[in-house]
């Protein structure tokens, strides 16, 4: 599962923002370039590739464009034109070295690594199936007035979700979009809150609305299914609940449906600009965009991914969606001035390289305005998998910890929640915070309907519980081995950034 959150997310703050910011401010736009033309013969002797062209937004300049790509022999998939991103394949492997020559052409790179196939998230560790008769047992204790299975649902309680629900489920003017897998809508749980109308399939970055198309491939794709029922299952007497029971939730797909699972930058333009144009009011991301962990800027094609994937979704933003995303599962510190991936390229050979999280980013969880989301397990302490830093995390939530038992018939501290084909499942990682602060900030857009993204952000904090850094050495696996340190106080710190979010709070 090659990048859903299992792989490392990293946060927002103020500095990494600003930076961003400047540095994407200043993307050549390339105005003195000369146009590129028919005469300049590329070499098409290689498979395709897939390549994001950034531009400016006047009609004349994409159309300008649009030709030069069709002279180097670019075949263009889908343009963007309010945000000036074209999708383009070509099988030259100096495309995108030509196409940044082109007069309009602000930024541009490819894609991937590795060629097209005909066709990561970040949870931690294999998921953990409940058997019918583990569900049986559940069920025996559940009290009256709950769900099923909602004994076995630590993570509710942990936030007040429960006591939520009856105050207020959420409004189904509110929808969430899970940018993910897929989501199986015919689970039983999740099938009542389900909107069709605000799903699509993006995969190599032009939306397929045809019916079911946003669905998973198979049954290995449970990721978006998982993370659909953490937000909106239904309080309908079958299995589980979600934290936000009474409203929407869509699927947007963008990983790719072989076993890689892949969330390839120009998928995720297209469910940001989808989200937006179908008016979904909060996105969960709970991936990192491939092939890169980090995107450097000193790098032309890292550099057309960040700008390409930013231009998205801060048009989201402006449409009114907050975007939600985890903060990855390497227990980094994502405010030092060095990271080690070795996991990048993902699509082909990794190479080995240091990077400052300052300067390189991680895609979209870095991007200006994206809610960053750090793990806590059932006793509030930070996961022991749960990336971290002071002004980088915005809030926590629970997203389970193995380490963590929680007092439930299951003896499970990882998060329950629906699987594919009307099953049920434990999996733990920042993939399983995110839906959690998702789930709050529906909440908070239900009883604050005009609340912009920005907000709705300072609301999610405001209500939040913030138990301070640990006064003993942080130990998350308890080996003896001190595995991080928390930096900040009682009000902001490098754990829970303004705190663990509330639901409770949320709808009184």
């Amino acid at each position: 599962m090659a990048h859903l959150r299992s792989r490392r997310r990293l946060a927002l703050a103020v500095p990494v923002v600003l930076s961003l910011t400047a540095s994407l401010g200043f993307l050549p736009g390339a105005a003195s370039a000369a146009p590129l033309t028919a005469s300049a013969t590329p070499s098409a002797d290689g498979p395709d590739l897939a390549y994001v062209v950034n531009t400016r937004t006047d009609h004349r300049t994409i159309e300008s464009v649009e030709k030069a790509i069709t002279a180097a022999g670019g075949t263009i998939v889908i343009a963007y034109e309010k945000i000036g991103v074209i999708v383009v394949h070509s099988a030259d492997p100096d495309f995108g070295k030509r196409i940044r020559g082109v007069r309009g052409v602000q930024s541009a790179g490819a894609t991937r690594t590795a060629p097209l196939t005909a066709a990561g998230t970040t949870d931690e560790g294999a998921a953990q199936m409940l058997s019918a008769t583990e569900a049986a047992k559940v069920s025996r204790t559940a009290a009256s007035g709950e769900e099923p299975l909602e004994a076995d649902q630590w993570d509710l309680r942990a936030i007040g979700a429960d006591k939520a629900a009856k105050i207020n489920p959420g409004s189904k003017s509110v929808t969430v979009a899970v940018i993910d897998v897929g989501v199986d809508d015919t689970h039983p749980d999740i099938a009542p809150n389900f909107s069709p109308s605000q799903s699509a399939n993006c995969v190599g970055g032009k939306p397929d609305t045809t019916y079911g198309a946003w669905r998973p491939v198979d049954a290995d794709h449970y990721h978006g299914t998982h993370v659909a029922g953490e937000i909106a299952a239904a309080r309908n007497g079958i299995g589980v609940a979600g934290v936000a029971p009474g409203v929407k939730v869509s699927g947007i797909t963008v990983a790719e449906p072989d076993a890689s699972q892949l969330f390839y930058p120009e998928s995720v333009v297209c469910a940001f600009v989808f989200a937006a144009d179908h008016g979904v009011e909060i996105t969960n991301n709970s991936y990192y965009v491939d092939p890169w962990l980090y995107n450097c800027l000193d790098d032309p094609d890292q550099r057309a991914i960040v700008d390409a994937v930013n231009r998205a979704q801060l048009y989201a933003q402006k449409k009114g969606t907050l975007n939600v995303a985890a903060a990855g599962n390497s227990n980094d510190d994502l405010d030092s001035s060095a990271l080690a991936d070795a996991s990048s390229p993902d699509d082909s050979t990794p190479v080995t390289r240091t990077v400052d999280p300052h300067k390189c980013f991680d895609v979209p969880t870095q991007l200006p305005g994206v809610v960053t989301v750090a793990s806590t397990g059932v006793t509030g302490a930070k996961s022991y998998f749960s990336s971290y830093g002071k002004g980088v995390i915005d809030v926590a939530a629970p997203g389970g910890d193995k380490f963590q038992i929680p007092d439930t018939p299951s003896k499970n501290g990882r998060i329950l929640s629906t699987m594919p084909n009307n099953q049920y499942g434990f999996l733990q990682g920042t993939s399983m915070a995110t839906p959690h602060v998702a789930g709050v900030a529906a909440l908070l857009k239900s009883k604050y309907p005009w609340a912009s993204p920005a907000q709705l952000q300072a609301l999610l904090k405001a209500e939040a519980d913030n138990p301070g850094c640990p006064t003993a050495p942080y130990d998350g696996d308890g080996d003896g081995v001190v595995d991080a340190t928390c930096v900040g106080g009682k009000h902001v710190n490098g754990f829970y950034g303004a705190g663990i979010v509330n639901a409770l709070r949320a709808v009184k």
